[in-house]
């Protein structure tokens, strides 16, 4: 049985105090907390981080915070997801017009899926039927099915596509327009546009809470605008930062995290009060997040100054910068905290 982390305690008996059984006891508290420290990583584990200017791969340990490895991998390589059993990641080629799957601990390549055109952001439906791909350049949204990625449907998604959330009961895509200032809804039985609405001024980001709202990020203004999708009505404007840019679950089942890229700035917002907690500066041009498996870190791409912040979240403070490559923008690890919540 692995001893409890808590906070030592002197340890007192009937005779008063027992420094042998104190010294015990302290030992035990540091034993827990190196194993828990242990447990936070996998061995080995690796963070990959793409560089679009670059078009290629970092590899960061996650121990000791440092490039072990940069390798290409394709054109303007933007976003990264897992599959939905965290088995593989896969990275989009929007110029290359491909997939590259990765193994998701080291960041070693493992196979590369050709003629997936123009993948500029990505995502899985929650029931694993269906694997969307955001055409960006091309102003279309690409519907695979899986386990295969057979192209089913093209839908045309005018202007500028750019990122992707889901209905948790996989009913519906859910697509932001950037140069249109839109939302828009796909049905993902048909594989039509079942609606449109407006936003602010250039949407990017998107999330959806357990409670069903969506939670964008317009770029273009300094607020997240939360929609309630069965009502197609935006219900707040929850300032964050300027240049609001990506939505990213803490885990804690409380907040959201939403990077500001002009301002520079994180902006925890908690998504049942909708209140948002004071920002975070962090760098010009932050933009992607993944969180610890503990919840305690926020990594995030500083596209800007090309690098990647490590962010204490219960100081509020980055920790650490670690140079990578120009303009980075996805970044991914294995032991990273939950999404759903």
């Amino acid at each position: 049985m692995i001893a409890s982390c808590l906070p030592f305690r002197p340890v007192v008996t009937a005779s008063g105090f027992n420094l042998r059984a104190a010294v015990r006891a302290l030992a035990g508290v540091v034993l827990a907390a190196g194993i828990a420290a242990a447990c936070a990583l996998a061995p080995g584990e690796r963070a990959v981080v793409l560089n679009s200017g670059d078009g290629t791969v970092s590899v960061i340990d996650r121990a000791t915070r440092k490039v072990v490895d940069t390798y290409p991998v394709g054109k303007e390589p933007h976003h990264l997801i897992p599959t939905l059993d965290d088995s593989e990641l896969v990275v989009a080629n929007a110029i290359s017009n491909d997939l590259v799957f990765l193994n998701p601990l080291t960041g070693e390549v493992k196979r590369r899926l050709p003629r997936i055109s123009d993948p500029y952001q990505l995502g899985y439906s929650p029931d694993g039927k269906w694997f969307v791909s955001i055409s960006l350049r091309l102003d279309r949204v690409d519907i695979y099915s899986m386990p295969n990625y057979e192209l089913k449907a093209r839908i045309p998604a005018a202007k500028t596509p750019s990122h992707v959330a889901f209905a948790r009961d996989s009913s519906t895509a859910y697509v932001t327009m950037q140069d249109s200032d839109e939302l828009i809804a796909i049905d993902l039985t048909s594989h039509k546009e079942v609606w449109r609405m407006k936003t602010g001024k250039t949407p990017a980001g998107i999330w959806m809470s357990p409670q069903g709202l969506l939670f964008i990020g317009i770029m273009g203004a300094d607020y997240v605008e939360v929609i309630d999708p069965a009502k197609r009505a935006s219900i707040k404007q929850i300032v964050t930062g300027r240049g609001a840019h990506n939505v990213f679950p803490a885990g804690d089942g409380s907040r959201v995290l939403v990077s500001n890229r002009v301002d520079g700035t994180i902006t925890p917002v908690d998504y049942k009060t909708l209140v948002a907690a004071k920002p975070i500066k962090v760098g010009r041009g932050v933009d992607c997040m993944e969180v610890t498996a503990d919840g305690k870190e926020v990594w995030a791409t500083v596209r800007w100054e090309a690098r990647v912040a490590v962010i204490d979240l219960t100081g509020n403070k980055p920790i650490e910068y670690i140079p990578v490559g120009r303009s980075p923008h996805g970044i991914y690890f294995k032991s990273h905290a939950r999404r759903d919540r």
